[in-house]
């Protein structure tokens, strides 16, 4: 089996691999994550997942390299990482009462052999009607400043949840664990 590594400094992401019981490596892509002019949600996480991968083929060209990227999708907006109290505040007053979609981009690449294989894994979450003192302690509890949409599903964050849907819950934390074992099957990989 080539080496694994895993495009990404997300700690969620890096955790979540962990369960598979592979032994893998992480490493930083250092790559433009803007949005390109009519670029739709699951077209923009397919790419970067993509470019993800991509950017770390030279200096590990026998690999099989993972790239990962996520965004929140409530109506027609796309909802990023907050960055801010005041603006994870807003994010989740948006959607409190309202669904919100994830779409959660996972690429791996064959760096050896340039086959790459991209998906992209949908999760909608059905949010709770919330009060601004709720999202406020909530804010202020989590600190979701790097999590799209403003809320982190593997902690209090699914307090906020009326319920939920999608073909892999590991894709609402950031990568699709399920659809992996499906691509590194198809790269000789067995799991367990």
């Amino acid at each position: 089996m080539l080496p694994l590594l895993l495009a990404s400094s997300s700690s969620y992401r890096r955790e979540l691999l962990q369960r598979l019981r592979l032994p893998f490596t992480c490493a930083s892509p250092d790559i433009d994550e803007q949005r390109l002019a009519g670029e739709g949600a699951g077209d923009l996480v397919r790419r970067l997942s993509r470019q993800k991968a991509h950017a770390l083929a030279g200096a590990y060209p026998r690999h099989l390299i993972i790239g990962s990227d996520q965004v929140a999708v409530l109506g027609e907006q796309i909802l990023g990482k907050p960055h801010t109290f005041e603006r994870a505040c807003e994010q989740l007053l948006a959607a409190s009462g309202q669904q919100v979609t994830f779409l959660t981009g996972v690429a791996l690449l064959n760096s050896e052999t340039g086959t790459c294989q991209v998906d992209c894994i949908p999760f909608t979450v059905n949010m709770r009607e919330l009060d601004v003192a709720c999202i406020e302690r909530y804010v202020e509890a989590e600190r979701p400043f790097d999590c799209a949409g403003s809320f982190k599903a593997e902690g209090l964050g699914v307090s906020l949840f009326q319920s939920t849907h999608g073909p892999d819950a590991t894709s609402l934390i950031g990568l699709p664990l399920i659809r992996l074992v499906d691509m590194l099957a198809q790269e000789g990989v067995c799991i367990p």
